[in-house]
């Protein structure tokens, strides 16, 4: 495989790097580095969504006619190294990456219209009903129901774990509209509305005070059968497609190279309490440039997935791995940026946001008064999307063949 970059696609990443230089606000560069979440808030993702879509770089990963911008893997690749490296806000997923590209693959022409627009431009705000209680990694299991009368949906049950409900407009929802098939054959996929009195919004605060997630009841919610994707029965493949999308359609490693690169200068001049700077502890320099390597070897995992979607392949399996590998690298990076920063890293303040005029006062720095909160809200990036266990089991059955 080729690793260097073509002229085309060296003049494309001096565009990118102009464009962020000139329209990459140092307030929400701030926002972005202060927040300890796995996401932002809305006022600086939204924000600097608005930004890329005047632009037109909103969504890369949308084909072109459905308001994509028609880039090459390559491009794709360049653009997100890019903004991890100005330090740009990540967008929030749940429209752009989940239920935007399966409306562009799944959806009728009506849909299309009625729903694409709203992601586009941020009008619409997204959130994700898959996991339930009690279902744990079997999403298969779930219970919430639908059923069809008239031309209209009614849904009871509840969702879990539910990323910025308390914000959104609309939630994608997999509901079981047929209890007497195969639990796999029984699903279908629904966008329903959030503004109606039959759903309700319960915060879940994780054990770094943030609010992030939520449960979320169904009690004789109503959307309408138009709201549907796909034909009833059909959830389980879009889901799938989803989840693919979510596990391997963004590049974890150039925001963990970032991340470790910060850690490396840091470790130059941060006192080990011993002799001297950090940096000369072996054991600590040992786990540092493993993580740096783990991190660049993922970055070449993730060019050559790219390398199969520019040939026209689906991302399939691989996925799994990518996923696997950034959520268990970020977690090692979040480790030694405890470590890195020592007794100021216990700080913990349940105050948000930390960015802004009335965040609160850091103490020793603003990276480690985040340092816990993120190391904390990042356990979780083993589970969603698809636990550990559910990954590795993946790779053994579709890729290792056992």
């Amino acid at each position: 495989m080729d690793m260097t970059f073509s002229p085309a696609d060296a003049a494309f990443r001096e565009e990118v790097r102009d464009f962020l230089a000139d329209n990459l606000p140092q307030h929400l560069r701030d926002g972005a580095r202060r927040t300890p979440g796995v996401f932002v808030e809305p006022d600086i993702g939204m924000e600097w969504h608005r930004i890329l879509y005047r632009k037109g770089w909103v969504a890369p990963h949308w084909p072109k006619a459905d308001g994509g911008t028609g880039w090459t893997p390559t491009q794709k690749f360049i653009f997100d190294k890019e903004c991890a490296l100005a330090g740009a806000p990540a967008l929030a997923i749940l429209g752009l990456r989940l239920v935007g590209p399966v409306i562009c693959e799944f959806g009728t022409p009506e849909q299309k219209a009625r729903f694409l627009p709203g992601i586009l431009s941020g009008d619409d705000y997204w959130c994700q009903g898959y996991s339930e209680p009690g279902s744990g990694s079997d999403l298969a299991s779930l219970k919430t129901s639908a059923v069809l009368d008239n031309g209209v949906y009614t849904v009871n049950g509840s969702k879990i774990w539910t990323t910025h409900a308390h914000h959104a407009d609309w939630i994608f929802a997999l509901v079981r509209t047929d209890p007497n098939v195969k639990k796999q054959a029984g699903i279908s996929f629904l966008l329903l509305p959030m503004d109606q009195p039959g759903i309700e919004v319960t915060p879940i605060h994780s054990m770094s005070g943030d609010h992030e997630v939520n449960a979320v009841f169904f009690t004789d919610a109503k959307t309408d059968e138009n709201n549907r994707i796909g034909e009833e029965g059909a959830g389980w493949g879009i889901a799938k497609f989803l989840l693919e999308n979510e596990r391997g359609g963004s590049c974890f490693a150039p925001r963990l190279i970032q991340s470790i690169a910060l850690l490396e200068e840091l470790a130059c001049t941060q006192p080990s309490g011993t002799n001297g700077a950090i940096a000369h502890d072996p054991r600590f320099r040992d786990r540092l440039a493993r993580a740096r390597l783990q991190a660049e070897a993922l970055e070449v995992t993730e060019l050559r997935i790219l390398a199969e979607l520019a040939k026209g392949r689906a991302p399939g399996p691989q996925t799994s791995l990518v996923k696997l590998l950034g959520s268990n690298i970020g977690q090692e990076v979040d480790t030694l940026r405890l470590e890195l920063l020592g007794n100021d890293a216990l700080q913990l303040p349940l105050e948000r946001p930390l960015y802004g005029n009335e965040a609160p006062e850091p103490i020793g720095s603003e990276l480690a008064q985040n340092a816990m909160g993120r190391y904390l809200n990042n356990r979780a990036s083993t589970i969603f999307g698809g636990s550990d266990e559910v990954q590795k089991n993946i790779i053994a059955k579709t890729v290792l063949g056992l």
